[in-house]
Formats: structure tokens, sequence, C-alpha cells
């Protein structure tokens, strides 16, 4: 199997069946995102504690590239420090739009190939615009990829 077919499938996986999918009823922080060229929606939340991001959790529908961005973006943010997020947000960004690889991503680095496809880029980065938002704003307003 080559590494492409690996991403491929890992990006499936977590389409299908998404890691932290749900409602978190105690949020410290709640964000609605939309793509309206992908009709993707989701809605994030966070339990954030000392400026740990504690739990963190989404919910939502839309394609394979968004949903399992925001399962493996979950997964990645659990447990750190709002700034590492800040951080880890930034680099997520550079390799979905230069597909410029970082060891320090791990399993993100599946999104790589996201960058040949620009109309898809939106797709991704859709959960992690949502929760950039979600941790520096307590309103509901909604983020969006327009």
């Amino acid at each position: 199997m080559s590494l492409r077919e690996l991403y491929q499938e890992m990006i499936i996986d977590h389409g299908k069946s998404p890691r932290n999918f749900g409602k978190l009823d105690h949020a410290s922080h709640l964000q609605v995102g939309h793509n309206p060229l992908c009709g993707d929606r989701l809605v994030i939340y966070i339990e954030e504690n000392n400026g740990i991001v504690d739990k963190i959790r989404f919910e939502g529908t839309g394609c394979a590239i968004s949903v399992a961005s925001a399962s493996l973006m979950t997964e990645a943010a659990m447990g750190k420090s709002v700034q590492e997020v800040e951080n880890l947000f930034s680099r997520f960004h550079q390799l979905v739009t230069t597909g410029e690889t970082m060891d320090d991503l791990g399993k993100l680095v599946v999104f790589a190939g996201v960058a040949a496809f620009p109309i898809r880029v939106k797709c991704a980065t859709l959960p992690w615009h949502t929760l950039k938002a979600a941790l520096r704003s307590s309103s509901n307003d909604s983020v969006s990829t327009e």
C-alpha cells in the first residue's frame, strides 16, 4: 500500500467514523462553522480550563475531508494549551495550502494532498477556523469560509 493510499484510507476512516463526535454539554466555548460552497456545517464544543483544552467535541455534517479534519483536529487539540492550538492551526493551514509536510503534525500530514485541490482547502480548514474562533470568543456567531 502506498503512502498516498494510506492517507486516503485514514481520511475515509475518520470521515465515516469520526472521533470525538457529539455534543459537549458543559462547553465553555461553542462555535458554529459553515462552508456554503460544500454545505459543510459543524459546531465545535470546547471545555477549557486554565488555558488548556480539556475536552473538545464536534457535531455536524459535511464532506469526508471536512469531517475527517474535524475528527483529527479534536484528537490533536485535546490536552494542549490555547497557544499550542493556535500554533497547530498555523502549521496545519500551511500544510493544506502548500503541501509542505512537517514532522511535528503527526497524523495531520494526511491532509498534505489537499494543497493540490484548492477548492478542498476550505473543507479541510473549516473546523480549524471554527476552533480558532471558539477559543477567541464567547459569542455564538457563525464562522463561514465564504
